[in-house]
């Protein structure tokens, strides 16, 4: 078994005076069986970002005594920088890595939340998995006013009191705590000093404001240049490359361009071989192709099938997450798989030179769906244990009811909103099955067919899911929306599941039940 592994990765206001970072940087290395992996530090946002991990009861002893010291050395009232901040340490996120749930980081948020509080009197706010209100998830709404106008804010307006700590404002600010998955901090340079392209560009490409889903972003001026910066929380779901060209499109209206890009921190491996595999059109890649994880797994790493027998015997056991939602996308990435597989055995076949491109096309979806289906997986678990978390939160007076009351009913439609995405994700692998099946390699037309099959059961078990969530809130309107989706999800699978049968009969000389 492996040894439990949490990461985390603190951003402080500053980098002008190396000292300080070396200052901040020393008290994390402080603590036993703690690894420093990286330090950031970027002088125009004068902030500066240290990522640290190991067993969690240590990397917990490693941020706070990086707050203390931070506190100690950093004066709010004198800082300046391009970077929106309420903190001499701005925010804590806590991510797991290894052995490690999104539960236990959790509490190790709220844990080490009051203890800043109550030893340092730093007011702490809770933000994303961790956080106990639903409009404190989104770190920037918890920075609204920046350090300046919290100042007012926290002494008068009830919403933003803390979390913990006092209600005030010291030289050090307010901290932010959480709990999050890993996430690409990601900045990209125009080649323009107008910082105002950059403010127009992040709108369009983040998503509270229409743009990509698991993308924040701002437009900044920076070393004399206008910067993207930008924040991928689920680089799965949306990978790095589309970012990146969505971009460099919206560039071309402004008449800039991309002149360089700059990641923050740390990156999954997984990533950036997404984007090279997508920019180099490797189509027939196998992962196993890296020499790298070659040796490690001829070294003594996982086997075939392990991971997927993790899986099951996580979904086995009496715990309730992973659950039904899960194991609908788990089934849905398999027959993402599974439609890839056919159309890379059509691709680059002489008999099927004329649907190559279509092939290469529905083979690069499908793959994108597969990696989005896979990432719902802990996706699905993560909204099961919020909604927990909710339930769990303090009711003894009228306020506090009323915070928990609405906590659950967030919580409880994110934990619908996720198999419905899943639904939608399935219904597109239905919509690629067809020109596999019907154009496809014959050979392989029953596994195209299979994949097929899969994702109809898929969605029918993630519909499951979402309806339980919703039967106590039909009446909300976001409700009858997604609703209102899944009927026409529905629908739409019906006859493609119709249609698909019937070419897999005739094609494949198949006489079906």
């Amino acid at each position: 078994m492996n040894s439990p592994i949490v990461e985390c990765i603190p951003n402080y206001s500053e980098a002008r005076r190396p000292e300080v970072v070396e200052a901040i940087a020393q008290a994390v290395c402080s603590v036993a069986g703690v690894c420093l992996l990286d330090r950031h530090s970027d002088l125009d946002h004068n902030r500066t970002v240290l990522t640290f991990a190991g067993p969690p009861q240590a990397v917990e002893e490693a941020a706070f005594r990086s707050i203390a010291r931070a506190a100690e050395l950093i004066n709010l009232d004198e800082h300046r920088g391009a970077h929106p901040r309420i903190g001499a340490t701005d925010v804590v996120p806590f991510v797991p890595i290894s052995d490690v749930g999104m539960q236990d980081c959790i509490e190790i948020a709220r844990r080490l939340g009051r203890r800043v509080g109550e030893e340092l009197g730093i007011p702490v706010y809770l933000y994303e998995q961790a956080a106990t209100r639903p409009e404190r998830q989104n770190l920037e709404d918890i920075r609204h006013g920046q350090y300046e106008g919290l100042k007012d804010a926290i002494l008068t307006t009830p919403e933003r009191q803390p979390d913990f700590g006092p209600a005030r404002l010291g030289t050090a600010g307010a901290t932010v705590i959480g709990a999050r998955y890993p996430l690409i901090a990601y900045n990209v340079y125009l080649t323009s000093s107008e910082v105002d392209i950059a403010k127009k560009i992040a709108r369009v490409v983040r998503h509270s404001t229409g743009g990509l889903r698991y993308v924040k972003a701002l437009g900044l001026l920076v070393d004399g240049r206008a910067q993207v910066s930008m924040n991928l929380t689920n680089y799965k779901s949306t990978t790095i490359e589309r970012v990146v060209e969505f971009i460099r499109r919206e560039d071309v209206r402004y008449g800039v361009g991309i002149h360089h890009t700059e990641l923050v921190g740390l990156i999954p491996e997984d990533a950036l071989v997404g984007a090279a595999v997508w920019h180099l059109q490797l189509d027939q890649f196998d992962p196993e192709q890296i020499l790298e994880r070659r040796v490690r797994l001829a070294m003594g790493g996982p086997g075939p099938g392990e991971g997927s027998a993790d899986f099951l015997e996580a979904l086995a056991s009496e715990s309730p997450a992973p659950g039904g939602g899960s194991a609908a996308a788990y089934t849905g990435a398999e027959a993402a798989a599974l439609v890839a597989m056919v159309a890379r055995l059509t691709a680059g076949r002489k008999k099927y030179a004329a649907v190559e491109p279509q092939m290469r096309a529905v083979l690069q979806r499908a793959e994108t769906l597969r990696q989005g289906l896979a990432a719902a997986v802990e996706e699905d678990a993560a909204a099961f244990q919020a909604v927990m978390a909710a339930f769990k939160l303090p009711k003894e007076t009228p306020q506090q009811q009323d915070a928990r009351r609405q906590a659950i009913q967030t919580a409880t439609l994110e934990a619908a909103y996720v198999p419905l995405q899943v639904g939608r994700d399935l219904v597109e692998v239905l919509e690629l099955a067809v020109p596999v099946i019907e154009q496809g390699n014959l050979n392989a037309i029953t596994d195209g067919g299979t994949g097929a099959e899969l994702a109809l059961a898929a969605l029918h078990g993630a519909s499951m899911n979402i309806r339980i969530n919703l039967s106590g809130y039909q009446d909300l309107p976001a409700a009858v929306e997604m609703l209102d989706d899944l009927r026409q999800l529905h629908a739409k699978a019906d006859a493609l599941i119709q249609r698909i049968r019937a070419i897999v009969a005739e094609r494949g000389g198949l006489a079906l039940l």
